[in-house]
Parts: structure tokens; C-alpha cells; sequence
């Protein structure tokens, strides 16, 4: 245990989890969230019963409302709010930060109306050189109950490689370094979509031969997208990539997954938002990645199909059934 201070931004189930396990690698974790009482609640309980109930949290969390007393204590700084809100985190944050922080994010989405990637818009939004992204096959729920799960920090820094696994390495959270920024935001981006088709699969009562057919289909359509950004195709055979395809993919506690399954299941878009606690990246990163494929003419069936469900209350049934006949001369197998 020491006093050195380790910040995270971001109270949800991800932000909590990392800054919990950080907490249990002896340091101190202000962790900033908009609500509150929220904030009460983890500061006296030691839980965060909306997003992760049941779950104890180190009383090395220290929960707080101010990013300025975030930035004043802490020089690494994790950085996980949903892309809708992330710009504007960021620029509030940003008036409180110097050149000598560190920024690591584990945010899996992009911007909307810009197409640009969560490492951008903390370049634009802040002062910092540094930073880094946080991307890996990471349930939250598991690793808060200590099951072992792997993560990769990517950075052209290899100094904030370094000391991201100084602070998140232990003996249930295994972090591993890359430098392809691109491909391990790309992975994480991507696989949620997967995720949804893969749960829609799930909810008509496909089998697992239904499901390997989306994972590895969706791993090449996720390679184009990656390699027309300059992303490393390397990366999406690793844990950024296929890693977090597979978990998002066959676990039911992906959220996004849980959309998928639930359409399936005949429950319409706009009921399943109106009740959920949790952000689904996924859902409006399909119509972001469709509409750059569309406008870049990358072929990607899967994410079209999709954002016709999602978007065009297609029939779900024969939008899947389409995906699964495919004419031999339209795509080879590793293309």
C-alpha cells in the first residue's frame, strides 16, 4: 500500500471496475462521477449499487464531483465516459490539466457526427501528449469477482505502456503493450456490433455454428475497416481484437448482446433503451461505422445488416437469413 494517487473519470460498471482494481494494487483512487449521490453512496457504502451491485469496493476509492480535484492530485488519469458525453468530459477536464499528465481511456465508441476515434478528441480537448487506450476482452462483472482476464494498453508512448501495467498488472489482470492506437480503439469499437448480431443469433434459437460464422465474419469485416485507417492488421488477432469479439460476443452479460437477444426476442429498440441502466455503444456505432462503409465502399454485410434492424425495422428473421446465404463469387473467405 502507498499514497500515490491514481485518478479515473467515469463511474460506470468499467470506470468503477478499473478503478477498483487499481485500489486493490495499493493505490489511492479519486474516482469522479457526475451524480452525486452516487458519489455518497460509494464514499459511505463502498458500493456502486447502480451500475455494479453486490460488489464490494476497496475503501481506497474515494469518490468526487471535481475533475479539478481530480487533475490537482493525480499525474495518470483513466479516462472512461461514453462516447456521447466524451468531448465534453474531456474539456472540462482539460482546463485543469498540464503537459506532464497522462491520459489512458477505455471508452469503446466513436464520435458521431465526426467519425473520429476517443484518443482525437482527448488531443483536441486537452494539452496532453501522452495517451494511451485501454482495450481487451473485459467484463466487467468477472473481474470484479477476481476471474482472470487480460488487456492491452496501446500508446506511442512506451512510457505510459510502462506505467499501466505498473498500476492495473496483478495477479487476476494481466495488461499487455502495444503502439497501434488505431487497431485497439478500432477493436473495441467494432466487436460491439458483432455483439448485437450475435445476440439477435442467440435469440432466435441459432446455434453455436450461426454465432462462429458472425465472430469470425464480423474479425475480417473489422480487419478492413481497421487496415483503411492505417490500423495494424496484427492487432485484430489479438486480445483488442478477436479476444474482445469473442467475450462481447458469447456472454450474456454484454450489454450489447443483451440488445441483440432482446430484439429477437420482440421487444423493439426504444423499449429496450427506455430500461436500460448501461450505455450500448454499440447501437449508435452501427449507424457511424455503416455510414463511413457506405461512403468509402468497404464491404461490410454484417454492420449492414444491423443498421437494418436497428434503423430500418427491418424484418429481423430475413435480414439474418440474408447474411447467412452469401453467392461464392461475392466475397472470398479472407478478403
Amino acid at each position: 500500500m502507498n499514497n500515490e494517487k491514481v485518478g479515473v473519470v467515469g463511474g460506470g460498471s468499467w470506470g468503477t471496475t478499473i478503478a477498483n482494481i487499481i485500489a486493490d494494487n495499493g493505490y489511492i483512487v479519486p474516482l469522479w462521477l457526475r451524480d452525486s449521490d452516487v458519489v455518497d453512496e460509494i464514499n459511505q457504502t463502498h458500493e456502486n449499487r447502480k451500475y455494479l451491485p453486490g460488489f464490494a469496493l476497496s475503501e481506497r476509492v474515494i469518490a468526487t464531483t471535481s475533475l479539478s480535484e481530480i487533475a490537482g492530485q493525480c499525474r495518470i488519469i483513466f479516462f472512461v465516459v461514453p462516447s456521447k458525453g466524451f468531448r465534453d468530459v474531456a474539456f472540462q477536464l482539460g482546463e485543469h490539466l498540464t503537459g506532464e499528465h497522462t491520459i489512458i481511456h477505455g471508452t469503446k465508441g466513436l464520435e458521431q457526427s465526426t467519425f473520429k476515434r476517443m484518443s482525437v478528441i482527448l488531443r483536441e480537448e486537452t494539452c496532453c501528449k501522452k495517451i494511451g487506450v485501454l482495450s481487451g476482452p473485459n467484463l466487467a462483472k468477472e473481474i470484479m469477482k477476481k476471474q482472470p482476464a487480460g488487456t492491452v494498453v496501446a500508446s506511442n508512448f512506451d512510457e505510459v505502456v510502462q506505467q499501466a501495467r505498473k498500476i492495473l498488472n496483478n495477479s487476476y489482470f494481466s495488461v499487455y503493450g502495444s503502439d497501434d492506437i488505431i487497431g485497439a480503439e478500432l477493436g473495441g469499437v467494432f466487436k460491439n456490433i458483432i455483439a448485437i448480431a450475435a445476440g439477435i443469433a442467440e435469440g432466435l434459437g441459432l446455434g453455436d455454428n450461426t454465432k462462429s460464422m458472425l465472430i469470425t465474419r464480423g474479425n475480417i469485416e473489422m480487419t478492413r475497416l481497421g487496415l483503411s485507417l492505417g490500423a495494424q492488421m496484427t492487432t485484430f488477432n489479438g486480445l483488442s481484437g478477436i479476444g474482445d469479439l469473442i467475450a462481447t460476443c458469447m456472454s450474456p452479460l454484454s450489454r450489447n448482446y443483451q440488445v441483440g437477444f432482446r430484439l429477437a426476442q420482440g421487444e423493439t429498440l426504444e423499449e429496450i433503451l427506455g430500461s436500460m441502466v448501461y450505455v450500448a455503444e454499440g447501437i449508435q456505432t452501427t449507424k457511424t461505422i455503416n455510414d463511413y462503409a457506405l461512403q468509402n465502399k468497404i464491404s461490410m454485410p454484417i454492420v449492414r445488416g444491423v443498421y437494418k434492424i436497428l434503423f430500418e425495422k427491418r424484418d429481423i428473421r430475413k435480414v439474418i437469413d440474408g447474411l447467412m446465404y452469401l453467392k461464392a463469387e461475392q466475397e472470398m473467405e479472407f478478403v
